[in-house]
Formats: C-alpha cells, structure tokens, sequence
C-alpha cells in the first residue's frame, strides 16, 4: 500500500465522519503496507472530547497489534493533528505522520505549533504534510458550509 492509497483510505473514513454528523476527519494506521487501525471523527456520538480520528486509529490498531507501542507503524489522517492528537502519537512511538490538509487554527505539525520538532520531547515522528490536501479540505470546507447554512 503506498502513501496515496492510504490517505484514500483515510478519506473513505472521513466520509463516513461526515454521514455520521461529525467533522469529517478520517485515519488509518499502517503496518507493513497493510491497514491495521481505522478511526474517524466521533467526539459528538460518544460524546467523547478524545474521539478524534487519530485516537480511534491508535486504540484500533493497538488492540489489533495487541501492543499500545506502535513503532513500526505509520499513521495517514485527513488533517492535521492537534496538540491531543500528537501526544497519543508520540506515546504510541508512530514512526510516520502524515497528513492531508493543514489546521491553521489547532495544527500541531507546524500550522500553529510543532511539537514533533519539540527538542525536550523523547520522541521524534517523522511528518510530512500535504497528500490529497484539496481533497481533504474540501470535505472539511463543504461540511462546515452546509453547518453554517443551518444556522443562518
């Protein structure tokens, strides 16, 4: 499985997000080329303020894996990590970020703060931003959109 098909996977889970009613934002954790945790935004159905894409992938795949400890792992999602969402992945020991659009109002790979280039951190992640971004920000614009036409 190379990077752009696992972004595509990602987004498959964003869309389901999106049906759910919540922020579309989706993840998968992959090991050896293989999916091995999925997650999507639910945060509003759990009513949960850790149920982020990121953290249901991480505990997805650690339940799998049978390991909370997820070095050899790559991580794809549709936006840019928060500073929550970094934190699991650095406990988690991911070795690969990498994620679709950026979030200049909570990223926390660089757009607001980079805590992965955090020196007193023990943990280093290699990130690298970008893939599928249009395709990742116009789900997040076209929902968000659609919420704001609700409420006018």
């Amino acid at each position: 499985m190379n990077d752009s098909e696992a972004m595509q996977a990602a987004l498959v889970l964003a869309r389901e997000a999106e049906a759910a009613g919540e922020v579309p934002v989706g993840a998968v954790i992959v090991k050896d080329g293989e999916i091995v945790g999925r997650g999507y935004n639910q945060p509003i159905s759990r009513h949960d303020p850790t149920a982020h894409a990121e953290v249901m992938a991480l505990r997805d795949a650690a339940s799998v894996l049978g390991n909370y400890r997820l070095p050899d792992c790559e991580l794809y999602v549709t936006l840019e990590p928060c500073c929550m969402c970094v934190g699991a992945i650095i406990h988690a020991r991911i070795a690969r970020v990498v994620y679709g659009a950026a979030d200049p109002k909570t990223g926390a790979c660089g757009s607001v703060v980079n805590l992965f280039a955090e020196p007193r951190l023990n943990f280093h992640a290699q990130v690298s931003g970008g893939l599928l971004a249009a395709e990742s920000a116009q789900l997040l614009r076209a929902f968000f959109a659609q919420r704001r036409g609700k409420y006018e």
